[in-house]
């Protein structure tokens, strides 16, 4: 498989690349916020998910055959865009996206829901490199990640934070399923979700809801995260690690398919035009 890979192609959201024989790094540049659009997620972070396992299963299938536990091994790193140092995600395109009379409907059920289990059952290790801002469904994608590396914030201003109890949003039950699992208490859980606490990357370690903290810029936290996800890369290496990680989130796995989906013509057709 040849690398860079830029998705979609003619207007690149994502790019993918694989800088060591058992590494994949997912970068988000929908602007300088990356933003979660539709298109994003669908035409550019799912292919990317896609590509990487196949890759990786092919590199497992030979290892198999060979007895070479090298080629076995693996992880995948997803961070913001690498030409600033601002945000991670900021989140979904909240204002775009509520003009869309369908997307209190189809949204999530078949738009952001789908990723999150992807996510959840994904073969190889996950690391999330916060190279800024992680906003509402920007935090979600990073904590669905197994491992999150944050930037201090010391260069600027770096925050995780659930926001929309301040702009009056309703959390759907499948992101309070990701928090509810992540969360490592339920007063660290009020404060996410009720208080839409800006945790900073001192205050996010300190709860456990990053791993590890680094001073520097975005090719500095790409760097710890890269650390991070060659030390955990021989764990996916018998072929258990998306399959025991979906058990061991299978009420959010499945907590993923209960957001309602209503069903009238107009949603029908629009969820069928974002699936095909």
């Amino acid at each position: 498989m040849s690398y860079p890979v830029s998705l979609p192609s003619g207007n690149p959201l994502v790019t993918l690349t694989h800088p060591a024989a058992s590494l994949w790094v997912i970068e988000l540049h929908n602007g300088a916020d990356s933003r979660l659009t539709q298109a994003l997620i669908q035409r550019g972070l799912v292919p990317a998910l896609d590509q990487v396992e196949r890759h990786w299963r092919d590199n497992w299938r030979a290892g198999r055959e060979k007895k070479d536990d090298s080629l076995c091994k693996g992880a995948l790193i997803i961070v913001g865009n690498r030409k600033q140092d601002k945000f991670f995600s900021n989140g979904l395109d909240w204002d775009n996206l509520i003009k869309d009379p369908n997307f209190s409907t189809n949204f999530f059920p078949t738009v952001f829901n789908p990723l999150i289990q992807r996510l959840l059952s994904f073969p190889i290790p996950t690391v999330a490199a916060v190279n800024g801002h992680a906003f509402a469904g920007g935090m979600i994608l990073a904590m669905t990640c197994d491992y999150r590396v944050m930037t201090d914030g010391s260069k600027r201003n770096a925050w995780m934070c659930m926001n929309e109890i301040h702009f009056g949003a309703a959390l759907p039950l499948s992101l309070a399923s990701v928090l509810k699992a992540k969360a490592p208490n339920p007063m660290v859980l009020r404060k996410i979700i009720l208080e839409g606490h800006r945790f900073t990357a001192k205050e996010a370690l300190s709860v456990g809801l990053v791993d590890r903290v680094v001073a520097g810029d975005t090719e500095g936290v790409l760097a710890e995260a890269q650390s991070l996800a060659e030390s955990v890369s021989s764990l996916p290496g018998k072929g258990a690690w998306g399959l025991n990680r979906r058990e061991m989130y299978r009420d959010v796995y499945e907590g993923l398919s209960r957001d309602v989906l209503v069903l009238n013509p107009i949603a029908d057709d629009a969820a069928a035009r974002a699936r095909l």
